[in-house]
């Protein structure tokens, strides 16, 4: 499997949500109903939260491994890693 196989994926939902903002900026432009245009933006906000939890999740399971063998120091650095990473979930 493909490092990255999930990044394709992701960046297409990261382009959908970037034109869908693009629409809610409008809707405020436009002074359109404040209800729809924060039911907007928190789809918006949904499919950002999704892609990063997605990109997030990608990045644990295909870049950070620990294997038999592993010096302390090479595991202790996997750590740091998956410690620094999953802040951001």
């Amino acid at each position: 499997m493909d490092r990255h196989s999930h990044h394709p994926e992701i960046a297409a939902r990261l382009k959908r949500a970037s034109g869908h903002l693009l629409k809610v900026i409008d809707m405020i432009e436009s002074d359109k109903d404040c209800v729809a245009v924060a039911q907007q933006l928190q789809a918006v906000s949904n499919a950002l939260i999704s892609a990063k939890r997605q990109y997030v999740s990608d990045h644990i399971e295909h870049c950070l491994e620990i294997q038999e063998g592993m010096s302390m120091r090479d595991v202790a650095a996997q750590m740091k890693a998956m410690k620094a990473i999953t802040k951001y979930l």
